[in-house]
């Protein structure tokens, strides 16, 4: 058991973990959507898209997070806009978006030789560095990310599954859609200090993915994700503690473990229902 405890017992693990916890949580109400309408390619577009704004506040001795939503907010009006561009398709929206903001991003922080640690921190994170007001801004933005989720959630879904038929319902989807961007690019901004740019797709589409075939339910697959969020951060902690391993890194690694067993467990089970149900038919030929 000590093996378990000893590396909460430090203060800074326990408020990473803390923080792991309540990113989990908001990765789980925005990656949700994200995977069932297959928008991963836009969260890994807009968690690059955030260095030019961090990079620009970095330069000027401001607030990173501050930077972060500015670029987020950029980022969320030019996707957007260019979605309703009929000529263009979307992926060639975001990925034209991508490139240039990360190209804004590298050449800012060209300006300047004194970058290397704050970009490690950027692209990698640094859960173990998390404070107590860092806590406190997480958990304002849980709650807005809830408040967002139900509000919505009548239109994220119709929007996820028929959006013609959201648009008949009065739902407005593109209203709907500008609000789910910024769903993403709220959980993406909460958790780049966490884990990093790099990494944050790991909690935002690795615990929904996973729980996906186990909930019967959009709602089922976001509290399903959460705990899964939740216990690739514990042991990713635990084991980076041991080990002496990365921590953002691990915990990003072990949610992604976490959808590889959970799909293998999942395939074994319909594997055995279809045997089970072809062993009577088999008896009575």
């Amino acid at each position: 058991m000590e093996w378990l405890t000893d590396p909460f017992q430090a203060t800074f693990v326990q408020r990473a973990l803390w923080g792991g916890v309540l990113v989990s949580v908001i990765c789980a109400l925005a990656g949700t959507w994200v995977v069932l309408r297959g928008m991963a390619f836009l969260g890994d577009a807009m968690s690059h898209g955030l260095l030019p704004g961090v990079a620009l506040a970095a330069l000027l001795g401001g607030n990173l997070l501050v930077g972060a939503l500015l670029s987020a907010a950029v980022m969320t009006a030019g996707v957007t806009a260019l979605g309703r561009t009929p000529k263009l398709s979307q992926d060639t929206g975001i990925g034209l978006l991508f490139v240039g903001m990360l190209s804004l991003g590298v050449i800012i922080v060209s300006r300047s030789q004194s970058f290397a640690v704050d970009l490690t921190g950027f692209l990698f994170g640094d859960v173990l560095a998390v404070r107590e007001q860092d806590l406190v801004l997480l958990g304002v933005a849980l709650l807005l990310a809830l408040t967002v989720s139900v509000l919505g959630h009548r239109a994220f879904l119709a929007l996820a599954f028929d959006p013609r038929k959201a648009s008949t319902l009065g739902l407005r989807p593109r209203l709907a859609h500008a609000a789910l961007l910024g769903l993403l690019a709220l959980a993406i901004v909460a958790s780049f200090h966490i884990v990093g740019t790099l990494l944050v797709l790991g909690l935002l589409i690795a615990p929904p993915a996973a729980a996906l075939p186990w909930a019967r339910s959009v709602r089922g697959v976001m509290i399903l994700a959460a705990l899964l969020g939740a216990t690739a951060t514990f042991g990713g902690l635990l084991l980076s503690w041991h080990l002496s391993t990365a921590a953002g890194a691990t915990v990003s690694a072990l949610a992604v473990v976490l959808f590889f067993f959970s799909h293998l467990a999942s395939a074994l089970r319909h594997h055995r229902r279809a045997r089970l149900v072809g062993a009577p038919a088999a008896a009575t030929d």
